[in-house]
């Protein structure tokens, strides 16, 4: 990262932290810095990760889609009715890389966007039971 106080060290050994898994608080215990310093270290390292997927290839091959809500308040209604929970569309290549997007709604029309700006025409694509209405060139199963 440029402009960052820390030295060239201390960030290489927050990188190897982040990459192994560890959560910010040990990272901040084994590196010696705050523990609020090294949450938002690796906050920037996801958004730069984020960043990083956005730009990439399409998706081609075999491909599954779905959707799922997250958050919330406690148990109670789910699926598309669900108060207070976010809608996320997630894109999987068999064997491969995963994208996920937060979405403002579950329309065919959002979903079939972002299908058509992320997956690669005349792949195969698998889903539970998404009902398209423009189909384009993707082989969808349900």
């Amino acid at each position: 990262m440029r402009k960052s106080r820390l030295s060239q060290s201390k960030q290489q050994r927050l990188i190897e932290l982040f990459i192994s898994g560890s959560t910010a608080r040990t990272a901040a215990a084994l590196v010696d810095v705050n523990r609020n310093t090294a949450a938002y270290y690796f906050h920037r390292l996801r958004q730069l990760i984020y960043q990083a997927v956005e730009d990439e290839t399409l998706f081609s091959g075999e491909i599954e889609v779905d959707e799922s809500y997250f958050g919330g308040r406690g148990k109670g209604k789910r699926g598309r009715g669900a108060a207070g929970k976010v809608p996320v569309f997630g894109i999987l290549k068999r064997g491969g890389k995963v994208y996920t997007k937060v979405i403002p709604d579950v329309r065919s029309t959002t979903l079939m966007r972002i299908m058509e700006q992320k997956i690669v025409p005349d792949s195969i694509v698998y889903t539970d039971s998404l009902q398209l209405k423009s189909l384009l060139t993707l082989r969808i199963y349900l």
